[in-house]
């Protein structure tokens, strides 16, 4: 199983950095579903003040606009992904390509563009050691523009929440 079968990929996430201010009530919104992500719409109408179809056209929207995502989180052992790590990788020319390759990659959690020692960081969960292996050295340093990889293995994890609210 790889994890782009446990949910599903946010396809706006490209342009979050350029999307519309949010306003305060859908701040709310946001922090009521950050809080418990299959609290009724009702209950969160009455925290924010809107009726409960006024929160649903809400809701909808930011998922439309790629602002949130609505996602059964997992803890990746207990799914059969027993082995995590971080890839920093430099880039020879346009890094467009190159992320949009990493992005379409099922095993890819994340992808960075940074300013720094590499152009990108990915994030990548795998089954075990050889799937991970075989998804960095015949899936990720083979793709153009590809000049360098350093992976870091993670060990432990000791913290991963989705809860820095809206600040």
């Amino acid at each position: 199983m790889h994890s782009g079968d446990v949910a599903t990929r946010n396809p706006q996430a490209k342009n979050l950095t350029s999307a519309q201010p949010v306003d305060a009530v859908s701040l709310a919104i946001i922090e009521q579903l950050q809080e418990d992500g299959r609290r009724p719409y009702a209950a969160i109408g009455k925290a924010v003040g809107l009726s409960e179809a006024a929160v649903r056209q809400r809701v909808q929207k930011l998922l439309d606009q790629g602002v949130m995502q609505i996602v059964a989180v997992t803890d990746p052992l207990t799914v059969g992904l027993r082995r995590q790590a971080m890839i920093g990788i430099n880039v020879e020319g346009d890094l467009d390509p190159v992320a949009d390759a990493l992005t379409a990659m099922d095993e890819v959690e994340y992808v960075v563009v940074t300013a720094g020692s590499f152009d990108l960081l990915i994030e990548i969960v795998c089954e075990d050691d050889d799937h991970l292996l075989e998804t960095i050295n015949k899936r990720v340093r083979t793709l153009p523009g590809v000049r360098s990889t350093e992976s870091f293995v993670y060990l432990k994890l000791r913290k991963q929440t989705y809860t820095w609210g809206t600040r």
